[in-house]
């Protein structure tokens, strides 16, 4: 089946599913919502209020078109009343403290968050017996680092080095856990995927590269790059985004499916910040440069690729966009807001344009 074929398929499966999403305010989660939306699927949002100004869950008017409900995954009896109240048959888990540094500065935090987030959201699956199909986001950053040339997978050794990537492989065991001792017995396949270094238009968290870009280009100053030799496997937020619903899709059909999946680029894709710069800079214009300029801070690690030839060969699923192509969308969202027009409609083109890819470009 051609990748077309495979993503017209997920998509049309969401159609009059529900659907409940934790961390739908945030940038990822903005984007889930808005193509389960245009699939036509019931979605229910839980999250805290966005935590940037702007925000692409407001500027994309995604509140008024299903229903959110704002809490924190902390809460674990507000969790459960708001999942056993819409009664979902997908739960797709994002919610998070997702950002290195602000791990560093509030460990507590990001551990409460990512651990007994994910915790009360198993727990709350647990006893919602419409519930299906389970998948819980994690990231690329749960493994063990050894700077290694090759790509990392799923039965390496899992031990992230900083709060949150350490968060995040404890979210990963916990999930485990819960599979064993609970999940088995019940039926309820749940997978964990792990993906990172997602961009897209829309992004306006702190400590992102190409947040830092479009920062830098809208403000007509130079991109300052803080280590331009670290490489990461960057992909485009609606490469991730589709295998996620993917593989909650697959396992409700089959629960044999259900396991740990690495979602990725190729590996001509797995890219530096420096060559993801002047790949920024070319397709923005304007003159636009970038300066390496080290700033300090907490340890980040220099290499990281994932091998994903295990959903690849589980569901056919490969990468769609290329990080040229990547980079290109991010630009035109980024001019659309620029020029302040309709953010919302122009989320809808880029889905659309994925959708109709016919061969990876």
């Amino acid at each position: 089946m051609e990748n077309m074929e495979r993503l017209k398929e997920v998509f049309d499966f969401y159609k009059d599913k529900k659907v409940f999403v934790t961390g739908h305010t945030g940038f990822k989660g903005t984007w889930l919502c808005k193509i389960l939306t245009m699939a036509g699927a019931q979605v229910t949002g839980y999250a805290l209020d966005p935590v940037t100004t702007p925000a692409l869950f407001h500027l994309t008017g995604m509140g008024g078109k299903m229903n959110s409900v704002i809490g924190d995954v902390r809460d674990y009896n507000h969790l459960l009343k708001a999942m056993d109240e819409v009664q979902p048959e997908i739960v797709l888990h994002l919610a998070a403290q997702p950002l290195v540094r602000e791990s560093y500065e509030k460990p507590r935090e990001t551990y409460e968050t990512n651990v007994m987030g994910t915790v009360n959201l198993l727990e709350a699956a647990r006893h919602v017996k419409s519930v299906k199909s389970v998948l819980n986001v994690t990231t690329d950053k749960v493994y063990k680092n050894k700077e290694w040339e090759w790509g990392y997978r799923e039965n390496e050794e899992l031990n992230g080095y900083d709060p949150y990537s350490n968060s995040k492989s404890c979210s990963e065991l916990v999930t485990s856990t819960y599979k064993q001792c609970f999940f088995e017995e019940s039926g309820l396949p749940i997978s964990t995927a792990r993906a990172g270094n997602v961009i897209g238009g829309g992004d306006f968290s702190k400590d992102r590269i190409v947040v830092d870009c479009v920062n830098a280009a809208l403000k007509k100053e130079a991109i300052i790059i803080r280590n331009p030799y670290s490489t990461r496997p960057f992909q485009h937020v609606l490469e991730p985004l589709f295998a996620y619903l993917l593989i909650a899709m697959e396992q409700e059909n089959n629960g044999a499916l259900a396991g740990n999946y690495n979602v990725g680029p190729k590996d001509e894709d797995c890219i530096t910040t420096g060559q993801l710069a002047d790949l920024f800079v070319k397709a923005w214009g304007e003159n636009l440069t970038w300066v390496n300029k080290h700033m300090g801070g907490p340890h980040e690690a220099n290499f990281l690729k994932l091998d994903c030839s295990k959903i690849e060969k589980t569901f056919h699923w490969q990468p769609t966009w290329n990080i040229e192509k990547a980079i290109t969308e991010v630009v035109k969202w980024s001019k659309c807001y620029q020029a302040k027009g309709d953010i919302d409609q122009c989320m809808a083109e880029q889905i659309q344009e994925f959708l109709n890819t016919k061969e990876t470009k």
